[in-house]
């Protein structure tokens, strides 16, 4: 019964995004990829708005059911809350006939399984396509990492225009899965992109950034990041720009207005002058590998690591873990702290075949007190984890030093916290 319901609310409210798309016609940017949408969507919109009126959801609304809600600016009732649908419905019905306004809209379109990408084809006519990777995702679904490529990758069957992460896209895959007659144009730190990133890094969560674009021209820009690998979403949002003709002027003024977003390489005052890098939104093999790789760039008296289990990662799970293990090496980290299952057992047992330090534990409130017990002033900690089992949020709750701060961490509603309190017997 509750999936025909929401079969039922699905097509309802997908017929309403088209009708109101179709009635207005805005211009229409959309952002898949495994790992980097939400933040990738988000730098876009922040450069935009400098000319166009952009409508966009902050969170990742990404499935065809919440399309209407995005066009609409509203948030998804609970499934037994018929009167929200109804009332949400009226709201939309009144965007179809009256004024929309907005130039542009920004959607993030995501993906669990195969054909949930494509499923879109029939709602959204994408002017630009903005794939932010290709990598490891939802593996007990996809099997290997082609069949992640040929997923992401269909959103050029409904794109007019598709623009890429060089970096972490493989050409390979591109010939393979987009047709020939789609422009593809690409961003990355290799001197070949499109868009090309050059950085050099001033503070902790800052760097000087300059993007050569296809005119050969450049475009310099101070940016408010902690992670070199952030700098990409920022390159996709220049070259998104910069297709729609915005000036020079216009670029530099929205990405001098991108910010952390909660959960995504954000910098926090830590107890005992410590530094919290907290990347604990999610976690995969390329945003664990990056993580870990915008840590050791960064200077400080010690560095330590809390690494959580990746989640979905189906039968590469074992591999994935132990690569991120083998990354951790002594002379980068004076010791690894790892959450959950897959992490303990293979994350920490790579670790320490390294020579690394490392301390098992089974909730994120452990580990972070932990963390708090043992870092020494000035040391930089990163916290990386997914969600189920992991909730690495938990962990620098624990080592914040302005308490004022827990407002910022993701995942902190009434909701979450029960769901939590569920898994782990020390949240409290």
């Amino acid at each position: 019964m509750k999936q025909f319901i929401k079969n039922t609310l699905t097509r309802i409210f997908v017929a309403q995004a088209k009708k109101i798309l179709k009635a207005h016609n805005p211009l229409v940017v959309v952002v898949v990829g495994s790992v980097g949408k939400t933040g990738t969507k988000l730098a876009i919109a922040k450069v935009l708005q400098q000319k166009y009126r952009v409508r966009y959801q902050e969170g990742n609304y990404n499935v065809p059911l919440t399309l209407s809600f995005v066009l609409t600016g509203q948030q998804l009732p609970t499934l037994t809350n018929p009167f929200g649908w109804f009332m949400a419905w009226v709201h939309g019905q009144k965007y179809i006939y009256g004024n929309f306004p907005y130039d542009v809209v920004l959607l993030e379109l995501g993906t669990d399984a195969p054909g949930d990408i494509i499923a879109f084809k029939d709602i959204v006519k994408a002017d630009i396509a903005v794939v932010s990777a290709i990598s490891e995702e939802h593996m007990e679904y996809f099997h290997n990492l082609e069949a992640v490529a040929e997923e992401e990758l269909s959103v050029a069957h409904f794109a007019q225009k598709l623009i890429i992460n060089k970096d972490d896209c493989n050409t390979d895959f591109i010939d393979l899965f987009v047709p020939n007659n789609i422009p593809v144009i690409n961003y990355g730190f290799t001197k070949r992109a499109h868009y090309a990133i050059q950085a050099k890094r001033n503070t902790h969560h800052s760097f000087d950034m300059m993007v050569t674009t296809p005119s050969k021209s450049a475009i310099h820009s101070h940016v408010s990041v902690a992670a070199e690998h952030g700098l990409k979403a920022v390159a996709a949002a220049i070259a998104v720009a910069d297709v729609l003709q915005l000036t020079h002027k216009q670029i530099e003024k929205g990405v001098a207005a991108i910010t952390p977003n909660a959960g995504r390489m954000r910098i926090f005052e830590g107890l005992n002058n410590t530094i919290i890098i907290d990347d604990s939104y999610n976690s995969s093999p390329l945003a664990a590998e990056a993580a870990l790789h915008s840590l050791y760039g960064m200077q400080a008296p010690e560095r330590i690591a809390i690494l959580g289990s990746m989640n979905e990662l189906g039968v590469v799970s074992q591999t994935a873990h132990e690569k991120i293990g083998s990354m951790c090496v002594p002379d980068k980290l004076s010791l690894v702290i790892t959450i959950g299952d897959q992490a303990n057992s293979f994350i920490a047992k790579q670790a320490e075949k390294q020579g690394c330090n490392v301390i098992r534990t089974h909730s994120p409130v452990k580990a972070g007190k932990v963390a708090a017990q043992n870092a020494r002033p000035g040391a930089l900690i990163l916290v990386k984890g997914s969600q189920n089992g992991v909730f690495a949020e938990e962990a620098v709750k624990q080592l914040l030093a302005n308490p004022s701060d827990i407002n910022n961490l993701v995942r902190q509603s009434n909701f979450w916290m029960a769901k939590k309190a569920a898994q782990f017997t020390d949240m409290s």
